[in-house]
């Protein structure tokens, strides 16, 4: 990779990776210290314990768990919760033990989708404070003007991103340079902030603060929020640009402005038992507030629009692995696979952030309901990576245990410190995350209980082929049958066969296939088995990254001797319609709740971009 070429990715990992951490100065340190649920004393020991705790929370966390070690678990260059899972179920020796991890994994998910709704909230409004900086009298418009910044943001997903963010690179660059810069001023008044680079000053505030120090640690992981996107947007930058960026440029200059802070802190408030500030905006001039907050407030829409572009990519996983009913799908770029919006998702994610704004107001209320989502995810991380580095690493056992105790005891502490939250807002995202994992779990379950169903009355192909072949009539054109289960009867071509009683010249069974790797080639997409007497089986593959698209798969047919001409081909899909019916392998809540994700579930004909006027879609009906 070229120097050039590097920098170019490092500057794009900027503006999308590093942009959700790139706003915690805005909130962190005023939580920290002015939180009202805790009262610290301003003294420079009290200080120093806590700019060295952030400090090193930022390295054991970001720098060293997620830049140094979990960035090393790529699947074909991908990063993220989902292919973490995939390759941690690699290891799945039995059914137990794979059901757990998945759970675990899908849970992770879960987490992700509450601090999606938690971060653009939390982002927006810390902004929108430095309008109460600028003048009092304007603290009433602080909601107002967040809701508007809002509704535009959302709004605009259905256009795609793609021009936007060119300009997030440049954009976060000018951000960081000047939180660099006005750390640097700050700390001139007082360079014995840098004494806060020892661990030693944190273990001492650890140490004569013991009942303060879990509260204080709640407030401090606000500093790491957004860490995860280092290894979930590594496909898109690479592994080498990511950490160039940050340990080259975006670590640097947060850790010069939270100093920066510090060293203004100790200037203001000095030995005061009581003292009130923002330590963000307290930084700037006052005749630069206003361009401050303008530039704050553009740095917190890129924030969340990386958070909420996350969320459209999960849910696209999420769908392809199984775990989400099928929803639309919309690519607003030709060039770009990964750039997709989801109106279901948007919408959903709209309504719940807006309420949290609502609801809590002001940063230092949603300050409780923050953190608890992130640190979560990062535990399940955790054990995920440890599943891997033992068991498909085959990594020396002494080597990962003490790289997995280490972080495990900091993610733990962290979780620890952000539970202590969920009567104050903490339980804002757990509630999302549960309500999430209700929903993908019982999906999950009903595919599997329906596959089950559909197995026992299946009957097998061949014999079928063989049969048919010798008793149906013939019709010109091509039919293609869609099936869940390649070896067995397309449900679509039997009631085909009841209603119409004729077979087409040519007769495919089309399999979709979605692998636990991100992507699939297309050299590796379309496998073709002539089945004699007219008939063809087709698998088609794809990666949990990869967009469906049947016309194009079939396309390449061509290369194993079959000409698709798509205005003489049908496509015969079965829709298949639950029953509830009293059992005891899932609950009749599950299974109502099922039946309406299933009704409301986009149709295959949709999702797999099958032209609409060349479909036949014959219902069936289903019973656990």
């Amino acid at each position: 990779m070229s120097g050039k070429h590097l920098a170019a990715l490092a500057l794009g990992a900027v503006g999308v990776v590093y942009g959700d951490i790139g706003t915690s100065p805005l909130y962190t340190m005023k939580e920290v210290f002015f939180n009202k649920a805790h009262a610290i004393a301003y003294t420079e020991a009290n200080v120093l314990g806590l700019l060295s705790l952030i400090f090193w929370v930022l390295t054991i966390v970001v720098a060293i768990k997620y830049a140094l070690v979990i960035l090393r678990a790529d699947n074909q260059g991908e990063g993220g919760t989902m292919v973490l899972l995939a390759m941690a179920l690699r290891t799945a020796s039995n059914a137990k033990r794979r059901r757990w991890l998945t759970l675990l994994g899908i849970f992770g998910v879960s987490l992700f989708f509450g601090d999606s709704i938690v971060t653009p909230a939390v982002s927006v409004l810390g902004a929108m404070e430095g309008l109460k900086e600028i003048n009092e009298d304007w603290l009433v418009a602080v909601v107002p003007v967040t809701v508007v910044i809002l509704i535009g943001l959302f709004y605009v997903q259905r256009t795609g991103t793609g021009k936007v963010s060119a300009w997030f690179g440049p954009m976060m660059v000018l951000w960081f340079v000047v939180l660099g810069g006005l750390g640097i001023f700050h700390i001139a008044s007082n360079p014995r902030v840098f004494f806060a680079l020892n661990p030693w000053y944190a273990l001492a505030f650890l140490a004569h603060n013991p009942g303060l120090f879990i509260v204080v640690l709640g407030s401090a992981v606000l500093a790491v929020t957004g860490a995860e996107a280092l290894y979930a947007d590594m496909g898109h930058f690479g592994r080498k640009p990511i950490r160039v960026a940050w340990f080259v440029f975006v670590m640097p200059m947060l850790v010069l402005n939270y100093f920066g802070q510090g060293a203004l802190i100790l200037k203001t408030c000095g030995e005061q038992a009581k003292c009130t500030m923002h330590p963000f905006y307290d930084q700037v001039p006052h005749s630069f507030l206003i361009p401050m907050v303008i530039l704050a407030g553009l740095a917190s829409i890129i924030a969340s629009q990386a958070v909420i572009s996350g969320a459209f990519s999960i849910a696209r996983q999420g769908i392809q692995l199984g775990f989400l009913p099928r929803m639309q799908v919309i690519h607003t770029s030709h060039r770009s696979e990964g750039q997709i919006y989801l109106p279901a998702v948007n919408w959903t994610l709209f309504v719940l952030v807006l309420i949290v704004v609502l609801a809590f107001r002001s940063t230092d209320n949603l300050a409780a309901a923050y953190g608890l989502a992130v640190t979560g995810a990062m535990c399940i991380d955790t054990v995920l990576f440890a599943v891997v580095a033992y068991g498909l690493w085959k990594w020396h056992k002494l080597a990962a245990a003490i790289a997995v105790a280490v972080f495990a005891i900091v993610d733990v502490s962290l979780l620890a410190s952000t539970v202590i939250k969920i009567p104050d807002g903490g339980w804002f995202p757990l509630l999302i995350a549960a309500v999430v994992l209700v929903f993908m779990t019982t999906w999950k379950r009903g595919r599997n209980l329906m596959a089950e169903q559909r197995q026992q009355t299946a009957l097998p192909l061949a014999p079928m082929i063989e049969a048919l072949s010798r008793d149906a009539s013939r019709v010109q054109g091509t039919a293609v049958f869609m099936t869940s289960a390649p070896d067995e009867m397309p449900a679509a071509m039997l009631h085909n066969l009841k209603h119409n009683k004729v077979l087409h010249e040519r007769n495919i069974v089309l399999h979709v296939q979605f692998e636990d790797v991100p992507l699939v080639t297309r050299a590796k997409r379309l496998e073709v088995t002539d089945l004699g007497h007219g008939f063809y089986r087709m698998i088609v593959r794809y990666g949990f990254m990869n967009a469906p698209d049947i016309p194009k798969a079939l396309a390449h047919a061509k290369q194993h001797g079959i000409d698709f001409e798509m205005m003489d081909t049908s496509f015969f899909v079965s829709r298949e319609v639950l029953v509830p019916n009293p059992c005891t392998r899932i609950s009749i809540w599950r299974q109502r709740l099922f039946s309406v994700m299933s009704r409301n579930a986009q149709s295959a004909t949709a999702y797999f971009q099958i032209p609409t006027n060349r479909v036949l879609e014959l219902g069936a009906q289903v019973k656990f």
